[in-house]
Formats: structure tokens, sequence, C-alpha cells
């Protein structure tokens, strides 16, 4: 038998489909609108108010091609209008204003960056704290209150039952503080309490708490 030649089925030619062009005259500009894709139209920059009249007259007329096209029974791919704006941008130039009247609305926002001296007044304040005299008291040592004008005295607890107090910022002739708080807090306890004085870091620690004991006698000495 002799083979029998194949041959492929003929190529169907694609119909190549018209595009038909409307032109719609708007008040603003001449509309092109292509029933296969759409074409862009140029128009003049707008307002809000512009914009959005443009989209409720764009979707109107969108309908009404669409309403056309199907009533000659033709075959419709895509009907819609698109604007365009091809005029360059407006060059706006912003303007930056100074009022130095104003700026103390917001220089009360600013946090400080340092923590403000407290007014004077005489004696206690009501939420206990103690400004320090005008004078250092005539001692052989000085101590100096905290950044927070504050008394330097801790507590501290280590290895889960050992207390201690410090007191810090220490200037002058440690010792002399050393035998001072031994007197005093032997007034109070009724026995000498254990010390240890820190010449490097200039701070006392004494066994146990007795912070609030402290800062109201070093109050009292006027530090």
């Amino acid at each position: 038998m002799q083979p029998k030649a194949v041959c492929d089925p003929p190529l169907k030619k694609r119909r190549r489909r018209r595009r038909r062009t409307v032109l719609i005259h708007t008040p603003f500009q001449e509309v092109a609108v292509n029933a296969a894709w759409p074409i862009a139209v140029c128009q003049p920059p707008l307002n809000q108010k512009e914009k959005k009249f443009r989209c409720k007259m764009a979707a109107c007329i969108n309908l009404a091609l669409r309403g056309a096209f199907l009533s000659q029974r033709r075959h419709l791919t895509a009907v819609w209008i698109r604007f365009v704006c091809n005029h360059p941008p407006e060059n706006k130039k912003t303007v930056i204003s100074e009022s130095t009247e104003e700026y103390k609305f917001v220089e009360r926002l600013i946090p400080p960056s340092q923590v403000p001296t407290p007014p004077k007044h005489a004696g206690p304040a009501p939420s206990g704290w103690t400004p320090p005299a005008d004078t250092p008291p005539p001692l052989p040592y000085m101590i100096r209150r905290s950044r927070m004008h504050n008394i330097p005295v801790y507590t501290d607890l280590t290895h889960g039952s050992r207390k201690t107090t410090l007191v810090r910022k220490v200037e002058g002739d440690i010792w002399a503080l050393e035998n001072d708080v031994k007197q005093y807090l032997k007034e109070v306890v009724g026995k000498e309490l254990p010390t240890q004085v820190n010449e490097v870091t200039m701070t006392l620690k004494v066994k146990g708490h007795f912070d609030s004991e402290l800062k109201q006698w070093l109050a009292s000495k006027g530090f």
C-alpha cells in the first residue's frame, strides 16, 4: 500500500474588525470614543467640582453609546471614555511663614532638656519634698542633691535578704560623715550598725534600711 499524503486543514482567515470612532461635542472639548478601545482626550486642569461633573458626564455618555451600538446589533467589545489631562502641572510655590507670637503655644509642648529648678518656698512642700538650705552647713563634708533635686539616699537588696542603705554624692571628708551617721543611728536603733566607706565612688553603705531616717537627718542639717 502506498502511503497517503496527509494535509493540514486550511487556516481560517481572521476577520479584521473595523473600528468605528464617534465624535461627541461637549461644552468643554471634542470627545473621541472608539468602539474597540478607549481614546485619550485632552482637557485643561480641573478642580474638584469639574472632576465630579466630568465623571458623571462620562458615565452618561458610556451608557448612551452602549445602547446605540446594541440597538444596531453590532459586536461591541468595549466602549468607554477616559479623560486625560496633557497640560503640564502648575508650578505652585509653597510659602512658609514664621509666627514668633504663636511660638509660645508650641514651646510649652516641647519637653525640657533638663529638670527645671524648683520654686523657692519655706518649709516642706505638700508632696513631702524639702528644699535645701540657702547656704551649706559648716561641716567638713558636703552632700549634693540628685538631678531630680532629691537627697541621694537609696536602699538596696542583695542576695535576697541583705538590706543596705547607700548615701551617694558625698564630697569632702567622708570619714567624718561616717562617724556622724554611726552616732545618729545609734541613738535611733540603740546599737552601733556596721558601715562601709568607698573612697573611689564616694559612697557610704550602712547595713539595714534606714533611708527615711537618714533623709530627715540630712534635711535637718540643710543638705
